[in-house]
């Protein structure tokens, strides 16, 4: 199955834990609007009341999350994913392969977009929604030929001179054996270091999980922009736990500590735009939030086409020299 296939699992029909008191009452406005279908019964007034105090339910609860619950958001088995942007945003999509030194990485995807009469190379992580498709993808977590997939295309793109957009949903880069014999850190490193110099527009959008160097190794660019319950870190709340506090339990207090946040990356300089999320998530409407991300990408493709080449190299460089310093500092 594909990403955009897969059923979704026992845990995400659960809920995370701050979500069940509002999947009881969806399930109570399911079994309404059943008995109302098989009855003669009028239910109308009951089950739209109910869907206002369940609309004001979910605006109370997502306006209370704590850090680690926005980091539980962006992992929610239900988030859209790179495949759904793929298949239900874009007009059109090629799909390109392989590093040409080793083989190919199904935890990164490339090819070329179409997106409202847009011609891009899209470039971004891929995790999969069934056991057997996470397991091929690695769960997102990219080897060095991954890496060098994507640098290879966004070369290509620079040939073609079309805009480049990546889409960041990783928890970290594979930190195995084998990934670091074939140069894992090296592959990260040449792609942050070319991704200054490509002489085209490049947009970053971090849709889910941004962890790490594993995230930077696709994350350089004019534009960097974050799902409102995305979350962008130098490391994973757990790991950062298990560094400083040696107990996972600590994570929450990690999440926190990280200022990893869109709020804290955006008033720290180091994100240009937070994208507002359907209320619930981006898994709560995923058509709304795929013409959210589309408005995006087509506005900032719109302006940085614009821009003279060697202008747009000088704003790169200096945006990155900036990062961590609120705007207007």
């Amino acid at each position: 199955m594909t990403e955009t296939e897969a059923k979704p699992s026992e845990s995400s029909q659960n809920g995370l834990a701050f979500e069940r008191p509002l999947l009881e009452m969806r399930e109570k406005i399911a079994e309404l609007q059943q008995l109302a279908k098989t009855t003669h019964l009028d239910l109308g007034g009951e089950i739209e009341a109910l869907q206002k105090q369940l609309e004001e339910q979910t605006a109370a609860v997502y306006k209370k999350l704590t850090p680690w619950e926005m980091v539980k958001v962006a992992r929610h088995a239900d988030r859209p994913l790179t495949g759904d942007y793929i298949s239900l945003m874009l007009d059109d999509f090629t799909e390109l392969y392989g590093d040409r030194l080793f083989r190919d990485d199904r935890a990164i995807v490339t090819g070329l977009a179409t997106l409202r009469g847009r011609r891009f190379m899209l470039v971004g992580h891929r995790k999969g929604k069934s056991v057997k498709d996470r397991l091929a993808c690695n769960f997102g977590c990219a080897h060095p030929e991954g890496y060098r997939k994507a640098l290879a295309k966004m070369k290509l793109a620079e040939k073609m001179n079309i805009p480049i957009v990546t889409f960041i949903n990783t928890p970290g880069a594979y930190p195995g054996i084998g990934a670091e014999e074939r140069g894992q850190a090296s592959a990260i490193a040449r792609n942050i270091f070319e991704m200054f110099s490509i002489r085209v527009p490049i947009i970053v959008l971090v849709i889910g999980e941004g962890g790490s160097g594993g995230a930077l190794g696709i994350g350089i660019g004019d534009r960097v922009a974050m799902l409102q319950y995305a979350y962008y870190s130098v490391i994973s709340p757990e790991g950062c736990a298990a560094i400083l506090w040696k107990s996972g339990e600590k994570a929450p207090d990690a999440a926190a500590a990280l200022k990893l946040t869109g709020a804290d990356l955006l008033k720290n300089g180091l994100v240009d735009e937070v994208i507002d999320e359907p209320l619930g998530g981006a898994h709560r409407d995923e058509k709304q939030m795929m013409e959210a991300v589309g408005d995006y990408i087509c506005r900032w493709i719109d302006e940085l086409k614009e821009r003279p080449v060697e202008e747009l190299l000088e704003a790169r460089q200096e945006k990155f020299r900036n990062m961590g310093q609120p705007p207007g500092v």
